[in-house]
This record gives C-alpha cells, sequence and structure tokens, in this order.
C-alpha cells in the first residue's frame, strides 16, 4: 500500500535545520522522500543534519533575518529543482529575560529570527508558489511555521519568544486566507517541551516540577516524536488542512 505520508518528488526548504527538532525533521522527511534545501546559520551543524539524511541535501548558510539571503536562497533551490512544494519555518532563538530588565537588543534579535524570519521565508516561498499555481501547476504546495505553546499562553522569562510565537500564529492565519485559493496550505506546530538545548532551563532542577505538572501526558518529548506531526503537515495526509495551529504538547494545551 502507498504510504499516505509519503513526500516522494517533493522539494522541501527548511530552516534552523542544524540540530534539534529541525534535525529531526529533515532526517524523517529525508527517509519520506523528500529533497531537501537546508538553511542555517550554523555550518558545521548543517553538515552534519546532512550526514544523517538518506537522501542527502543542499545547504544554504546564513541567516533568516537577512531578506536578501532569502531570496537568494529561494531563487537558488529553484534554480536547482524546478520548483519548491513545502517550507519548515523553523529558525529561532532564545534571549532570555525577565520583561523589566530585557534589553531591546534581546527584544529584537529575537524579533528578528523567530517572526520577521518566519514571514521573510514564507513570503519568498509564497510568492513562488502563486506563481507556479497561476500558470496552472497543482502540485502539492505546503507551509509548516513553527510556533510554540508559549504563544499561545504567554511565557514567563522570555517576553520577547512569547511575542513572536504569537505573532506566528497571526501570520499563519492571513496566510491560510490569503493563498488557500492557489492550493497553498499553511500551518503552525506548536510544541509544548521538547527534550533540545532551547528547553534546558525549563527541564533544569529549578522548574522541573512546575514544567511537568503542566504536561497530562506526565512525559516531555523528543525531536524524534514531534517529526512527524510536521511531515503529516506536509504530505497529501493534511491537503485539506490549513489556517491551523497543531499542538504537539502532550496535552498542556487541551482546550486551547
Amino acid at each position: 500500500m502507498e504510504n499516505p505520508m509519503s513526500l516522494e518528488g517533493r522539494v522541501i526548504m527548511m530552516t534552523g535545520a542544524a540540530q534539534g527538532i529541525g534535525q529531526a525533521v529533515a532526517a524523517k522527511a529525508s527517509a519520506l522522500g523528500a529533497t531537501l534545501a537546508l538553511v542555517d546559520v550554523n555550518e558545521d551543524g548543517l553538515k552534519e543534519t546532512q550526514g544523517m539524511l538518506e537522501n542527502g541535501a543542499n545547504l544554504h548558510v546564513g541567516s533568516v533575518a537577512d531578506p536578501k539571503f532569502v531570496q537568494d536562497t529561494v531563487a537558488a533551490v529553484i534554480d536547482k529543482h524546478g520548483a519548491i512544494n513545502g517550507l519548515y519555518n523553523n529558525a529561532g532563538i532564545v534571549r532570555a529575560a525577565m520583561a523589566h530588565k530585557m534589553s531591546l537588543a534581546d527584544w529584537q534579535a529575537v524579533i528578528d529570527v523567530n517572526l520577521t524570519g518566519v514571514f521573510v521565508c514564507l513570503q519568498a516561498v509564497g510568492r513562488h508558489m502563486r506563481e507556479r499555481a497561476g500558470e496552472g501547476d497543482d502540485s502539492p504546495k505546503r507551509i509548516v511555521n513553527v510556533s510554540s505553546v508559549a504563544g499561545r499562553r504567554g511565557t514567563i522569562g522570555q517576553i520577547n519568544y512569547g511575542a513572536a510565537k504569537s505573532g506566528v500564529l497571526g501570520i499563519t492565519m492571513s496566510a491560510a486566507h490569503e493563498w488557500a485559493r492557489y492550493g497553498i496550505c499553511v500551518n503552525s506546530v506548536c510544541f509544548g517541551t521538547v527534550e533540545t538545548e532551547m528547553t534546558e532551563v525549563v527541564r533544569g532542577p529549578k522548574f522541573i516540577e512546575q514544567t511537568m505538572a503542566r504536561i497530562p501526558m506526565g512525559r516531555m518529548t523528543t525531536p524524534d516524536e514531534v517529526a512527524g506531526p510536521v511531515c503529516f503537515l506536509l504530505s497529501d495526509t493534511a491537503s485539506y488542512v490549513t489556517g491551523q495551529h497543531l499542538n504537539i504538547c502532550g496535552g498542556s494545551q487541551i482546550g486551547f
């Protein structure tokens, strides 16, 4: 039987692919047959990800906060492969501080990458997908943005991160409204506590008890476990899903 989540023949651009969840999603998508274009500022990490993949990948080193780099990367991927079928908009950083102590520089750094970077990548890939649709191309067109449960309920010590991830929800819904007529599905994923470098503090001794108390399933998760739902949204199985926010959080956001 054909795999309903097959990504054979799909060209997918993935940002933040050098480690953690991005690396795991790249590995899963490659195993499902996708051709990948991987983006990150961390060249060594990208090479590590590339070495894990069944189908290999093209690497693009630079920041999603640089619009010219993003536009050049999208053009290079299209020039090499002819089209982009999917975007996994995952790049993100953390600059933690309580709201009354946060510097404007730390606020802006997170907004630039986690919010503006998401928009810049979505816009560049979305323009390409719209053009293809206008030419009668009905091949798959999927965009998955990375938000967070922090964008749905707020977060302590990361007001910049919470604001950016909340903004990603708005970007997702607005783009889904505008581009549905072109067959472009735009969704977001909202991760809970995933075992990555970015969650080390909330998994540490000071916060672990309250972190676990918020998770009905009683455990944290791994990058490998959350990669499957992301690939679902990139696949034909989710062809009638758009403008949605998929909580991948062990139940911590039930009802929201």
